[in-house]
């Protein structure tokens, strides 16, 4: 769908239209989520031996499922324990016809003291060397690092005029709102972040990633485990996801009235 631009503020949502040309039957109706990793592809590991690629989708199962109470359709890149390549994840979601993107991952580092949910959309650099090592993690399929190429000039070959598109706009203002909605559940919020993901670059609409805590701090790794902490960061991206829908629809029935 073709968005106009979001503009957040503090708490708040304030709300620009700059696009002229919105059709009034363009709805914010299918949300895409893709749960990291899967199968053969662990992703990262705890400290307890839980992995990454099974609590997100434990997690992501339940975003469907309150995003599906919204009257939202929800389409997964995978349902199960099963390897989905990266080109796949994308056809997946573009074949679907989706209005918003969300992968949800958990994050691992050296440091077990590091912690802290961050949400991240695309960009061509990184906005710092932490998330495009986050980056380089999430784009390493079983140790091949195919994914982000040395140039940025090739990067921006493939990502063309989507940086300045309203896909973009969309893809911030929804990085934020999720944020925001996390950082309420946990103190350590690590903030939005930009980072050339490949799993974002492929999809035709406005698209986050969102890491949900790191698996290898044993207090939050012992949060992620249970049933109602990962009930609460569904309710929180959802939350957010309900908001920007509700934003979008009344920017569009203003269009309609026009």
């Amino acid at each position: 769908m073709r968005l106009a631009w979001l503009v957040f503020f503090g708490i708040g949502v304030a709300t620009t239209a700059l696009a002229s040309d919105v059709a009034p039957d363009d709805r914010f109706d299918v949300v895409v989520i893709d749960p990291g990793h899967g199968g053969a592809d662990f992703g990262a590991r705890g400290a307890s031996g839980m992995l990454e690629k099974d609590v997100v989708l434990e997690v992501a199962r339940r975003i469907g499922t309150s995003l599906e109470g919204a009257g939202l359709r929800v389409v997964f890149t995978r349902k199960e324990d099963r390897f989905v390549t990266l080109p796949e994840r994308s056809e997946i979601a573009n074949r679907a016809g989706g209005d918003l993107y969300l992968s949800i991952h958990a994050n691992a580092a050296k440091d077990h003291e590091a912690r802290g949910p961050e949400t991240y959309f695309l960009s061509v650099k990184a906005s710092d060397e932490e998330a495009m090592r986050v980056a380089l993690t999430e784009n390493d399929v079983f140790g091949q690092k195919a994914a982000v190429p040395d140039s940025d000039d090739i990067v921006a070959g493939i990502l063309g005029d989507l940086i300045l598109s309203d896909h973009m706009r969309g893809s911030s203002a929804i990085a934020t709102a999720i944020q925001r909605n996390l950082a309420r559940l946990n103190r350590s919020s690590r903030g939005v972040k930009q980072a050339p993901f490949i799993v974002l670059m492929g999809v035709n609409m406005p698209a986050a990633l969102v890491e949900i805590g790191f698996l290898t701090n044993p207090k939050e790794s012992r949060w992620l485990r249970t049933r109602k902490y990962q009930e609460a960061i569904a309710e929180a991206v959802a939350s957010a996801v309900r908001s920007y829908q509700q934003t979008l629809h009344a920017m569009l029935g203003e269009e309609a009235s026009r």
